[in-house]
């Protein structure tokens, strides 16, 4: 497609007095990796679960490849091909890492009837072999996800909201709490998914090294609205930015 894959227009919430997201815009296109950065209070949790469904917005317009997702629960945007990870993790201690992903993609494999029939895999076996191997998981494949590091727990949530294969995928601190050794690592990784697999990214980060490293535009917020909208090269020339944020 020709077109934005994601498409926030004049985006807004309040609580009470409070402007949480005021007036946000952007466009996400295809294949690309967006960061949204700020400090904290500056409104980009509230825009992330707006969009993601998590929180309904009071005015304004998502749209994904064209079509108006406003307000549509976390489920059905899931089926309409939209991923995402949360700041907590969310896999299930007790479940094998192979589990894991077969699980985070059973949404997508029909009805209730149609999988009480399917292999006991659900036919989603070779993909999550796949995803395994791609995100150098295999050695630990069959062990309780639980039993894992926090930095492999965060790989095996990473790659669970790819196994639908979406359209875009929403990351949300990919890096929170992960050993500093780690964090290359997994921008590596997330440089490789988006080569092959041509998928549109939104990743909020605190750690602005690993946002200027991956993403192809960055996108500013302060105080609930957007400061700056570029690449890593233009944010960084941006006296604005330095003086709302880098700068800090």
């Amino acid at each position: 497609m020709s077109g934005p894959v994601l498409q926030v227009s004049d985006l807004r919430k309040s609580y009470g007095a409070i402007k949480a997201v005021d007036g946000v815009s952007f466009e996400v296109m295809p294949g690309e990796i967006f960061g949204v950065i700020g400090p904290n209070g500056s409104g980009k949790t509230t825009m992330f679960n707006s969009v993601l469904g998590q929180i309904t917005p009071d005015t304004g317009r998502i749209a994904l490849k064209g079509q108006d997702i406003t307000g549509l629960s976390p489920m059905a945007l899931n089926q309409e091909g939209v991923g995402r990870t949360f700041q907590t993790l969310q896999v299930f201690g007790k479940m094998t890492v192979r589990d894991n992903l077969l699980v985070a993609a059973q949404e997508h494999q029909g009805s209730m009837w149609s999988r009480m029939f399917a292999p006991s895999d659900s036919g989603l076996g070779a993909k999550a072999d796949a995803l395994i191997q791609q995100f150098r998981i295999g050695h630990v494949a069959h062990k309780k996800a639980g039993e894992l590091s926090y930095g492999q727990q965060k790989l095996v949530d990473i790659a669970m909201a790819f196994m639908s294969e979406p359209d875009l995928v929403l990351l949300d601190e990919p890096c929170a709490g992960v050993n500093p050794s780690l964090v290359g690592g997994i921008s590596t990784l997330l440089k490789e998914l988006n080569q092959t697999r041509r998928g549109s990214f939104v990743v909020i980060e605190h750690n602005m090294d690993f946002v200027m490293e991956l993403c192809h535009r960055v996108m500013v917020m302060v105080e609930g609205t957007v400061l700056a909208i570029g690449t890593p090269d233009e944010i960084r020339a941006n006296k604005q930015v330095l003086d709302a944020y880098l700068g800090n």
